[in-house]
């Protein structure tokens, strides 16, 4: 196998009720508030749907068990203040681990990783989605989001040495891209939030370890590991030891670390907070069932944060198109499933 895989450019395979039209797929945000988060409140039956294949991926992981195909089905609704997107996507196995510590059969505890090729791990991690929305990115309403992915190459990104497969940056600067990232672990399942992000030109490693992909402004917010300063074992476990299946330890959940464990049991590896400002503005409830996730997100139209132009989408104008483009992660750290192209969405 080679280190990375190439990405194999291919059509977007669009069917059902969806538009059709120079490959792009329209989605209709029609009128109607939910009386609640649940996906199968009665006014999503008004809304039609998008169905997108995702076949592609940045790149394959050596001994990926992991799903390299699978069918996304969107639908919106709005109201005079929000924006719902209801995201269902295949996703065969729930993954709720994030790197969890697991005691031996010695007594000793061992933080699980596996990591590939590039450093990131497929197996002991969360799954994840993510929607990019376009904010003033030139070539992302046809390419979606391949215009803001640039693959490593014989180890090398933009002239610096980089391990990672790809990163994610805008070609110019003043162009940015709005990161709609939820994570199963860190942020849906723990507070029924996505986090949200965005995407500029930084290309330089050393102004940003992530690159272009960075957070939304915040005072609070985040994860931090969860791990002893002999860094031996986890530093805090859940109050609730049932809460511990959900794969995560809330800040205000935590007690210290007490072994009165047996061999083979976990502890979570993440402590957790939940977002505020402008990275926790989208509220997200997630269900995992019969072999797929189902993500509804809710957002205001807009946004009135200092950074918002720049960060946020701002769907200030019913009359206009608004691009973006959908992705999912299969307890991958960064390997994903995306499709080629951008969706349309509009107002109705």
């Amino acid at each position: 196998m080679k280190k990375f895989s190439s990405i194999v450019l291919a059509s977007v395979i669009l069917v059902g009720t969806s538009a059709f039209a120079a490959g792009i797929a329209t989605l209709e945000s029609v009128k109607g508030t939910p009386a609640s988060m649940d996906a199968s409140d009665a006014a999503w039956a008004k809304a039609k749907a998008v169905t997108v294949v995702l076949d592609q991926t940045p790149y394959v992981p050596e001994g990926y068990k992991g799903m390299l195909k699978s069918n996304a089905v969107i639908q919106s609704l709005y109201d005079d203040k929000n924006i719902y997107v209801k995201y269902q996507y295949d996703d065969p196995t729930l993954s709720v681990d994030r790197m969890p510590w697991e005691k031996q059969a010695d007594g000793s505890w061992k933080q699980l990783k596996a990591p590939d090729q590039t450093g990131h791990d497929n197996t002991y991690y969360e799954d994840k989605a993510a929607i990019y929305w376009n904010i003033s990115t030139k070539g992302f309403d046809k390419k979606g989001c391949a215009v803001a992915c640039h693959l490593t190459k014989e180890g090398m990104n933009n002239g610096f040495a980089d391990s990672s497969a790809g990163r994610k940056y805008t070609n110019n600067p003043g162009e940015f891209l709005d990161m709609w990232h939820w994570k199963g672990v860190r942020t849906g399942l723990s507070f029924d939030q996505t986090h949200d992000q965005f995407v500029d030109s930084t290309n330089d490693p050393k102004l940003s370890k992530e690159w272009g992909r960075k957070g939304d402004e915040q005072t609070k917010g985040g994860y931090k590991n969860n791990i002893n300063d002999a860094k031996t074992a986890p530093a805090f476990m859940n109050k609730d030891a049932k809460d511990n299946a959900v794969g995560s330890i809330k800040e205000d959940n935590k007690v210290p670390f007490v072994d009165t464990f047996k061999a083979g049991d976990r502890i979570p590896g993440a402590i957790v907070t939940q977002h505020d400002g402008s990275a926790g503005d989208i509220a997200t409830k997630a269900v995992w069932k019969d072999g797929k996730w189902t993500l509804v997100f809710k957002r205001p139209l807009v946004t009135t944060h200092p950074k918002s132009a720049e960060q946020d989408v701002q769907f200030n104008d019913l009359k206009k198109s608004y691009f973006f483009a959908v992705s999912a992660f299969d307890n991958s750290q960064i390997n994903h499933v995306y499709h080629d192209g951008a969706i349309e969405l509009r107002f109705k």
